[in-house]
């Protein structure tokens, strides 16, 4: 809820930077996969996980829900960097495209999200999750409705 209770106070960026910097904790989820926010600047965000046993399925590859939502986690934030305070944003689309099998041998893995576009409504990104020979694992494009945070939010 801390974390929660700091969106819209200040920029996208300020706001990603600090929970870079643990000024703020990260989102819940991060927790639970065991991914971390590695970099962040304007229309870009970098996530990093070490693939184990607990992220596959039963065939001991990686779950597509996982990539799925580390691949989520660099568009969404790669768009929230771009935000000025008092701005939110939600998905309104995911496509993943699985390039190769992932599984614990493959190591830490990358999660690059970019800016493609962002108007004043909507916001289109991309992200790359990739090995760290820069192997392209999967690719997925996500468009986001923005939209002014309540009062309440950004008080």
């Amino acid at each position: 809820m801390v974390t929660a209770g700091a969106v819209g106070h200040s920029s996208g960026l300020d706001f990603l930077r600090d929970v870079l910097n643990a000024r703020l904790p990260a989102a819940p989820i991060s927790a639970t996969l065991d991914f971390t926010l590695d970099e962040v600047s304007e229309g870009r965000a970098v996530f990093l996980l070490t693939p184990g046993e607990e992220h596959d399925n039963p065939i001991c590859s990686v779950h597509g829900g996982v990539y799925a939502t580390l691949l989520d986690s660099a568009l969404g934030c790669a768009v929230q960097s771009t935000l000025p305070a008092g701005m939110g944003y939600t998905s309104l689309d995911l496509s993943v495209q699985f390039l190769k099998r992932v599984s614990v041998e493959t190591g830490l893995v990358r999660a690059i999200g970019t800016i493609v576009h962002r108007g004043r409504q909507t916001a289109l990104a991309e992200a790359t999750l990739v090995d760290t020979e820069e192997r392209g694992l999967a690719h997925a494009t996500s468009s986001c409705m923005l939209f002014p945070l309540p009062p309440a939010a950004a008080a």
